[in-house]
Protein backbone atom coordinates (compact mmCIF):
# COMPACT_ATOMS: atom_id res chain seq x y z
CA UNK A 1 0.00 0.00 0.00
CA UNK A 2 1.02 3.62 -0.48
CA UNK A 3 1.46 4.18 3.25
CA UNK A 4 3.78 1.26 3.94
CA UNK A 5 7.41 0.50 3.30
CA UNK A 6 8.81 4.01 3.00
CA UNK A 7 11.96 4.83 4.95
CA UNK A 8 13.40 7.77 3.03
CA UNK A 9 11.46 10.68 4.53
CA UNK A 10 12.05 14.34 5.11
CA UNK A 11 9.86 17.00 6.68
CA UNK A 12 8.40 17.83 3.25
CA UNK A 13 7.33 14.25 2.54
CA UNK A 14 3.64 13.63 1.87
CA UNK A 15 1.18 10.89 0.99
CA UNK A 16 -1.40 10.98 -1.79
CA UNK A 17 -4.92 10.51 -0.43
CA UNK A 18 -7.97 8.85 -2.00
CA UNK A 19 -9.23 12.38 -2.68
CA UNK A 20 -6.23 13.04 -4.91
CA UNK A 21 -4.82 15.65 -2.52
CA UNK A 22 -1.61 15.21 -0.56
CA UNK A 23 -1.12 15.16 3.21
CA UNK A 24 2.21 16.06 4.85
CA UNK A 25 3.42 13.01 6.77
CA UNK A 26 4.33 14.91 9.95
CA UNK A 27 1.61 16.94 11.64
CA UNK A 28 1.55 19.40 14.52
CA UNK A 29 -1.25 18.77 16.98
CA UNK A 30 -2.91 21.53 19.02
CA UNK A 31 -5.15 19.45 21.29
CA UNK A 32 -5.71 21.33 24.58
CA UNK A 33 -3.40 24.11 23.44
CA UNK A 34 -4.90 27.28 25.01
CA UNK A 35 -6.04 29.83 22.45
CA UNK A 36 -3.86 32.52 24.02
CA UNK A 37 -0.65 30.60 23.25
CA UNK A 38 -1.78 28.65 20.20
CA UNK A 39 -0.84 31.27 17.62
CA UNK A 40 2.69 31.62 18.99
CA UNK A 41 3.47 27.91 19.19
CA UNK A 42 1.84 27.13 15.85
CA UNK A 43 3.88 29.88 14.22
CA UNK A 44 7.01 28.37 15.77
CA UNK A 45 6.05 24.96 14.37
CA UNK A 46 5.59 26.41 10.89
CA UNK A 47 8.97 28.13 11.11
CA UNK A 48 10.48 24.80 12.23
CA UNK A 49 9.26 23.20 9.00
CA UNK A 50 5.91 21.65 9.90
CA UNK A 51 3.33 22.07 7.15
CA UNK A 52 0.38 20.25 8.72
CA UNK A 53 -1.75 21.57 11.60
CA UNK A 54 -4.30 19.35 13.32
CA UNK A 55 -7.04 21.33 15.08
CA UNK A 56 -10.73 20.74 15.84
CA UNK A 57 -13.86 22.67 16.72
CA UNK A 58 -13.70 21.13 20.20
CA UNK A 59 -10.18 22.50 20.76
CA UNK A 60 -11.42 26.11 20.54
CA UNK A 61 -8.24 27.24 18.81
CA UNK A 62 -8.98 27.22 15.08
CA UNK A 63 -8.72 31.01 14.84
CA UNK A 64 -5.20 31.32 16.32
CA UNK A 65 -4.09 28.48 14.06
CA UNK A 66 -5.28 30.38 11.00
CA UNK A 67 -3.65 33.57 12.30
CA UNK A 68 -0.34 31.72 12.59
CA UNK A 69 -0.77 30.43 9.05
CA UNK A 70 -1.25 34.00 7.80
CA UNK A 71 1.66 35.41 9.79
CA UNK A 72 4.02 32.64 8.69
CA UNK A 73 4.35 34.22 5.27
CA UNK A 74 3.87 30.82 3.67
CA UNK A 75 1.52 30.26 0.77
CA UNK A 76 -1.89 28.91 1.83
CA UNK A 77 -1.34 25.95 -0.51
CA UNK A 78 1.81 25.01 1.43
CA UNK A 79 -0.07 24.43 4.72
CA UNK A 80 -2.42 21.53 5.42
CA UNK A 81 -5.11 22.44 7.97
CA UNK A 82 -7.49 20.00 9.69
CA UNK A 83 -10.61 20.52 11.76
CA UNK A 84 -13.28 18.17 13.08
CA UNK A 85 -17.02 17.91 13.67
CA UNK A 86 -17.42 17.99 17.48
CA UNK A 87 -18.91 14.97 19.25
CA UNK A 88 -21.79 17.21 20.38
CA UNK A 89 -22.55 18.37 16.83
CA UNK A 90 -23.38 15.08 15.16
CA UNK A 91 -26.14 14.81 12.59
CA UNK A 92 -26.58 16.52 9.23
CA UNK A 93 -27.72 19.98 10.30
CA UNK A 94 -25.44 20.21 13.32
CA UNK A 95 -22.42 19.14 11.29
CA UNK A 96 -23.24 21.71 8.60
CA UNK A 97 -23.32 24.39 11.27
CA UNK A 98 -19.98 23.21 12.71
CA UNK A 99 -18.37 23.38 9.27
CA UNK A 100 -19.74 26.89 8.70
CA UNK A 101 -18.44 27.95 12.12
CA UNK A 102 -14.94 26.73 11.19
CA UNK A 103 -14.94 28.89 8.08
CA UNK A 104 -16.33 31.87 9.98
CA UNK A 105 -13.63 31.60 12.66
CA UNK A 106 -10.66 30.90 10.44
CA UNK A 107 -11.50 33.01 7.41
CA UNK A 108 -9.97 30.29 5.26
CA UNK A 109 -11.09 29.85 1.66
CA UNK A 110 -10.92 26.08 2.01
CA UNK A 111 -10.05 23.51 4.66
CA UNK A 112 -7.74 20.67 3.70
CA UNK A 113 -9.24 17.97 5.90
CA UNK A 114 -12.39 17.73 7.99
CA UNK A 115 -12.97 14.70 10.20
CA UNK A 116 -15.83 13.39 12.29
CA UNK A 117 -14.19 13.67 15.72
CA UNK A 118 -15.79 10.58 17.24
CA UNK A 119 -18.47 7.98 16.47
CA UNK A 120 -20.72 9.14 19.32
CA UNK A 121 -24.26 10.17 18.45
CA UNK A 122 -25.74 6.98 17.01
CA UNK A 123 -25.93 5.71 13.44
CA UNK A 124 -28.19 8.50 12.21
CA UNK A 125 -25.90 11.12 13.71
CA UNK A 126 -22.78 9.56 12.21
CA UNK A 127 -24.21 9.18 8.72
CA UNK A 128 -25.80 12.63 8.79
CA UNK A 129 -22.47 14.19 9.69
CA UNK A 130 -20.81 12.28 6.85
CA UNK A 131 -23.41 13.57 4.40
CA UNK A 132 -22.60 17.14 5.47
CA UNK A 133 -18.87 16.52 4.90
CA UNK A 134 -19.50 15.01 1.46
CA UNK A 135 -21.56 18.03 0.41
CA UNK A 136 -18.86 20.44 1.58
CA UNK A 137 -16.24 18.41 -0.26
CA UNK A 138 -18.26 18.40 -3.49
CA UNK A 139 -18.67 22.16 -3.16
CA UNK A 140 -14.87 22.49 -3.06
CA UNK A 141 -14.80 23.96 0.42
CA UNK A 142 -13.23 20.89 2.04
CA UNK A 143 -10.63 18.97 0.08
CA UNK A 144 -10.47 15.67 1.98
CA UNK A 145 -12.75 14.05 4.54
CA UNK A 146 -12.49 11.29 7.09
CA UNK A 147 -13.19 10.01 10.56
CA UNK A 148 -11.53 9.87 13.97
CA UNK A 149 -11.80 7.30 16.75
CA UNK A 150 -13.96 4.93 14.67
CA UNK A 151 -13.89 1.23 15.47
CA UNK A 152 -14.00 -1.35 12.68
CA UNK A 153 -17.75 -1.72 13.19
CA UNK A 154 -18.18 2.04 12.66
CA UNK A 155 -15.98 1.89 9.57
CA UNK A 156 -18.00 -1.02 8.17
CA UNK A 157 -21.20 0.95 8.78
CA UNK A 158 -19.86 3.96 6.92
CA UNK A 159 -18.50 1.89 4.05
CA UNK A 160 -21.90 0.22 3.61
CA UNK A 161 -23.61 3.63 3.63
CA UNK A 162 -21.22 4.99 0.99
CA UNK A 163 -21.93 2.02 -1.28
CA UNK A 164 -25.69 2.24 -0.78
CA UNK A 165 -25.89 6.00 -1.21
CA UNK A 166 -23.82 6.04 -4.38
CA UNK A 167 -22.52 9.46 -3.39
CA UNK A 168 -19.06 8.65 -4.75
CA UNK A 169 -17.34 9.62 -1.53
CA UNK A 170 -14.35 7.90 0.02
CA UNK A 171 -12.78 7.86 3.45
CA UNK A 172 -9.54 9.73 2.90
CA UNK A 173 -8.10 9.77 6.43
CA UNK A 174 -8.67 8.06 9.77
CA UNK A 175 -7.23 9.35 13.03
CA UNK A 176 -6.64 7.28 16.16
CA UNK A 177 -4.48 7.05 19.26
CA UNK A 178 -1.78 4.70 17.98
CA UNK A 179 1.61 3.82 19.45
CA UNK A 180 3.44 0.56 20.25
CA UNK A 181 1.28 -0.03 23.35
CA UNK A 182 -1.94 0.58 21.42
CA UNK A 183 -1.20 -0.79 17.93
CA UNK A 184 -4.84 -1.21 16.77
CA UNK A 185 -3.83 -3.76 14.14
CA UNK A 186 -7.44 -4.50 13.13
CA UNK A 187 -8.21 -0.84 12.41
CA UNK A 188 -4.86 -0.27 10.67
CA UNK A 189 -5.36 -3.30 8.42
CA UNK A 190 -8.90 -2.20 7.53
CA UNK A 191 -7.63 1.26 6.65
CA UNK A 192 -4.53 0.31 4.71
CA UNK A 193 -6.49 -2.20 2.62
CA UNK A 194 -8.58 0.76 1.42
CA UNK A 195 -5.72 3.25 1.12
CA UNK A 196 -7.08 5.29 4.05
CA UNK A 197 -4.25 7.31 5.58
CA UNK A 198 -3.75 6.49 9.26
CA UNK A 199 -3.05 9.47 11.51
CA UNK A 200 -1.59 8.70 14.94
CA UNK A 201 -2.38 11.02 17.83
CA UNK A 202 -0.66 10.68 21.22
CA UNK A 203 2.27 9.20 19.24
CA UNK A 204 4.62 9.81 22.18
CA UNK A 205 2.06 8.46 24.69
CA UNK A 206 1.94 11.79 26.56
CA UNK A 207 5.36 11.02 27.99
CA UNK A 208 4.00 8.12 30.04
CA UNK A 209 6.45 5.60 28.55
CA UNK A 210 9.59 7.76 28.65
CA UNK A 211 11.36 5.41 31.05
CA UNK A 212 10.57 2.19 29.17
CA UNK A 213 13.78 0.19 28.82
CA UNK A 214 13.24 -0.42 25.10
CA UNK A 215 12.99 3.32 24.41
CA UNK A 216 16.04 4.10 26.52
CA UNK A 217 18.03 1.40 24.74
CA UNK A 218 17.03 2.55 21.25
CA UNK A 219 17.60 6.18 22.21
CA UNK A 220 21.18 5.42 23.20
CA UNK A 221 21.74 3.31 20.10
CA UNK A 222 20.65 6.10 17.73
CA UNK A 223 21.58 9.16 19.79
CA UNK A 224 17.95 10.26 19.92
CA UNK A 225 15.34 11.00 22.58
CA UNK A 226 12.69 8.44 23.52
CA UNK A 227 10.10 10.68 21.83
CA UNK A 228 12.07 10.81 18.59
CA UNK A 229 12.26 6.98 18.63
CA UNK A 230 8.47 6.75 18.91
CA UNK A 231 7.88 9.29 16.15
CA UNK A 232 10.30 7.50 13.86
CA UNK A 233 8.48 4.22 14.60
CA UNK A 234 5.24 5.89 13.57
CA UNK A 235 6.73 7.16 10.31
CA UNK A 236 8.16 3.78 9.43
CA UNK A 237 4.84 2.07 10.13
CA UNK A 238 3.34 4.27 7.43
CA UNK A 239 1.39 6.52 9.79
CA UNK A 240 1.02 10.30 9.97
CA UNK A 241 2.08 11.16 13.53
CA UNK A 242 0.60 14.24 15.20
CA UNK A 243 2.89 15.19 18.09
CA UNK A 244 1.79 18.13 20.20
CA UNK A 245 3.88 20.37 22.41
CA UNK A 246 3.89 24.00 23.51
CA UNK A 247 7.63 23.89 24.27
CA UNK A 248 9.79 25.28 21.48
CA UNK A 249 12.67 22.86 22.02
CA UNK A 250 10.35 19.85 21.91
CA UNK A 251 8.56 21.17 18.84
CA UNK A 252 11.98 21.31 17.18
CA UNK A 253 13.05 17.89 18.47
CA UNK A 254 9.84 16.28 17.25
CA UNK A 255 10.70 17.42 13.73
CA UNK A 256 14.30 16.17 13.97
CA UNK A 257 13.54 12.58 13.04
CA UNK A 258 14.86 12.28 9.51
CA UNK A 259 18.56 11.62 10.04
CA UNK A 260 18.27 8.07 11.39
CA UNK A 261 16.35 4.88 10.70
CA UNK A 262 15.11 2.09 12.94
CA UNK A 263 16.24 -1.28 11.60
CA UNK A 264 14.10 -4.42 11.49
CA UNK A 265 15.31 -5.53 14.91
CA UNK A 266 14.53 -2.12 16.40
CA UNK A 267 11.01 -2.20 14.97
CA UNK A 268 10.52 -5.76 16.25
CA UNK A 269 11.47 -4.66 19.76
CA UNK A 270 8.60 -2.15 19.65
CA UNK A 271 5.96 -4.75 18.76
CA UNK A 272 3.38 -5.37 21.47
CA UNK A 273 0.53 -6.83 19.40
CA UNK A 274 -1.63 -7.81 22.37
CA UNK A 275 -1.23 -4.55 24.27
CA UNK A 276 -4.24 -2.37 24.95
CA UNK A 277 -3.10 0.67 26.90
CA UNK A 278 -4.78 3.90 25.76
CA UNK A 279 -3.58 7.11 27.38
CA UNK A 280 -6.59 9.09 26.12
CA UNK A 281 -10.27 8.33 25.53
CA UNK A 282 -11.26 5.38 23.35
CA UNK A 283 -14.53 5.90 21.43
CA UNK A 284 -13.64 3.01 19.09
CA UNK A 285 -15.30 0.63 21.56
CA UNK A 286 -18.58 2.57 21.58
CA UNK A 287 -21.68 0.70 20.41
CA UNK A 288 -24.34 3.41 20.59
Amino acid sequence: MAFQGLTNFDIKSSYKLNSGHSIPILGYGVYQTPAEVCEEVTLHALKAGYRHIDSARAYRNEEPCSSAMTKSGLQRSDIFFTSKVPPKAMGYENAKQAIEASFAETGLGYIDLYLIHSPYGGKEGRLGAWKALVEAQKAGRIRSIGVSNYGVHHLDELEAYIKESGDGSSIDVGQWEIHPWLPRDDIVQWSQKRNVAVEAYCPVVRGQRADEEVLQTLGKKHGKTWAQILLRWSLQKGYVPLPKSVTATRIDQNADIYDFELDAEDMKSLEFPDSYAPCAWDPTVSHD
